[in-house]
């Protein structure tokens, strides 16, 4: 893993952990830092001793957002230049799952990390939002597009609009968040475990076949998944889960990456 100054990394257990590490700003998200997250997620992503990637904050938040002083100077044309959504994108390339496990201030490039996760456990203090348009912008790195996808397009332009700030039980109930919980680390962890012990292919297509129902129509949606269906049928996972059954025992799944 290369040197990171704002985020901490380890692997226990078949987990890829990344903690956000910006504590003195509330884990503000400048451009060195998202970079360093993703590159950490690449990393993990390739490395087939992990099967589920763990992203939370230390301090008192997972993020506040974005770092606003860097984007002071910023004109069309040098954001244009810049890019600076690149690393971003690279998030959605991500192929194992990714749990987040969210506390304090999550907002604005903060809730869109969040968003960027697979599964999102939160404590029952936590407040999500959108405040960009206070500050005469929008959100840029997803955020308008997937609370959209997840919870229709009136129900998020309210959101968008007004920079209101969410409670997290009121996330839970428009299904952003998966739970509101006490301990979030102790959810997160326990459901990372898990998932560490399933299939890793398995989890790998059917979360590539979820992504794809978004977007896709259902007949496009059925052939893609019949797709990874098939390819399932290659490897060993697949006959180590069916003969386990047949011989009524619990499968052992993931023998070849651990050798």
């Amino acid at each position: 893993m290369p040197t990171q100054q704002y985020v901490k990394t380890e692997m226990v257990d078949r987990i890829g952990r990344i903690r956000l590490d910006r504590t003195a700003r509330y884990n503000a998200l400048n451009r060195t830092m998202v970079r360093e997250i993703v590159e950490a997620m690449e990393t993990f992503d390739r490395d087939e001793r992990v099967t589920v990637i763990v992203l939370t904050g230390n301090g008192k938040s997972f993020s506040a957002g974005a770092d606003i002083e860097e984007m002071l100077e910023a004109t069309p044309i040098s954001m244009e230049l810049l890019d600076p959504f690149a690393d971003w994108d690279r998030i959605s390339r991500i192929k194992k799952p990714i749990i987040a496990g969210v506390h304090g201030f999550v907002l604005g490039g903060g809730f869109e990390l969040a968003l960027a996760c697979d599964l999102i456990y939160a404590n029952p203090e936590t407040q999500f939002g959108f405040p960009e348009v206070g500050l005469g912008v929008m959100p840029g790195a997803g955020g308008t597009q997937r609370l959209t996808k997840c919870i229709g397009r009136t129900r998020a332009l309210e959101w968008l609009f007004t920079g209101d700030r969410m409670k997290a039980e009121e996330a839970e109930r428009l299904g952003i968040i998966n739970r509101v919980t006490a301990d979030v680390e102790a959810t997160v962890l326990a459901m990372a475990e898990r998932l560490s012990n399933q299939p890793s292919m398995a989890l790998r297509l059917i979360k590539d076949a979820a992504n794809k129902a978004v977007d896709l129509s259902l007949q496009d949606g059925m052939e893609h998944e019949r797709r990874n269906f098939y390819l399932l049928f290659a490897t060993a996972d697949q006959t180590e889960g069916m003969q386990a059954f047949l011989e009524k025992r619990s499968p052992i799944f993931n023998q070849q990456e651990q050798e």
